[in-house]
């Protein structure tokens, strides 16, 4: 699409605050979803008063909240954490979500995707013995980064909408069948195979992410950066298949993604601490279906893209 025009109320799906809101559809239109980041990360950290900061915390729900009206998005960002809880952790988490309100005055804020409820309950202790004015600010850039998130889910679901032309075309090249069908997988998917025994691996944890930052493509120099969003998190099951590591869709946007292997755990004798695949997805396969699936031995491992 040439341009991506929306409204304030378009924005306010991704933040709460008015001024954010006003500002982003006053930036607009926009060329493409990294023109609109840009936009975004200028009036979030430079626009937007604390007061802005504040409106758009108050709007999400607690971590691990059952009660209340939670939004979709919400839910999805938080499925993860819901999913590795116990009643245990959830009780802790709601005693430390208390006494975090009180001292900073607002609710506990984290980018929740991908995480599990150990890992942010952690983030949430370590997190309490900031100063107020230390966690304000770290508050304010994990709520940067679920706008990221939530401005590409819109980006998606409009571009969705306006390519359904283009979806009709794919789904008749790709299977005879009229209308555009229902997905039945991410756009997505891995499996680990160990070459050293000839057998599916099972157990092993992999992450995927999406690159977020500044530059067009990351560099091996910031491999690193806190510019990674994660999408989603899995455990290899007993056929060496990982579960769903974004959402079920016809299309994915294009960019440069990365899947992370916990091999080291896996192998805890071999040679890679870790595994990290790199790997682009261009404007024209939006529509395409990606398995990168990883092959591992103890000293060598290989990749490809299947389908």
């Amino acid at each position: 699409m040439d341009s991506w025009r929306m409204d304030e109320g378009d924005f306010k799906s991704c933040s709460a605050s008015t001024r954010f809101a006003r500002e982003m559809a006053a930036a607009g239109p926009f060329a493409d979803l990294q023109h609109a980041v840009t936009a975004a990360r200028d009036i979030w950290f430079n626009k937007v008063d604390v007061n802005g900061w504040l409106e758009s915390f108050a709007a999400h729900p607690e971590i691990g909240a059952t009660s209340g009206r939670i939004s979709k998005w919400s839910k999805e960002e938080q499925s993860t954490a819901v999913s590795t809880a116990t009643d245990t952790t959830l009780e802790e988490l709601i005693d430390w979500n208390a006494q975090y309100k009180e001292k900073f005055g607002f609710i506990f804020i984290i980018c929740a995707s991908g995480r599990s409820m150990p890992e942010i309950l952690s983030e949430l202790k370590k997190r309490y013995s900031n100063r107020p004015i230390v966690e304000l600010e770290i508050a304010a850039r994990e709520e940067m980064k679920i706008i990221e998130i939530r401005l590409s889910k819109l980006f998606t679901s409009k571009t969705e909408k306006t390519s359904a032309t283009m979806a009709q075309s794919h789904a008749d090249q790709s299977s005879n069948v009229g209308g555009t069908s229902t997905p039945t997988r991410p756009p997505i998917t891995t499996h680990v195979l160990d070459v050293s025994h000839g057998i599916p691996a099972s157990g092993i944890e992999v992450h995927l992410e999406m690159w977020k930052g500044t530059q067009k493509c990351p560099s091996f120099e910031n491999r690193d950066s806190v510019e990674w969003a994660r999408l989603g998190t899995s455990i290899t099951d007993s056929d060496g298949r990982s579960g769903p590591l974004m959402n079920f869709a016809n299309y994915i946007m294009p960019g440069i993604y990365r899947i992370s292997f916990n091999t080291g755990k896996y192998v805890p004798y071999g040679f890679f601490p870790y595994v990290s695949i790199v790997f682009e997805i261009k404007e024209s396969q939006g529509f395409e279906h990606f398995h990168v699936p990883l092959l591992l031995s103890t000293f060598s491992f290989t990749t490809y893209r299947g389908s």
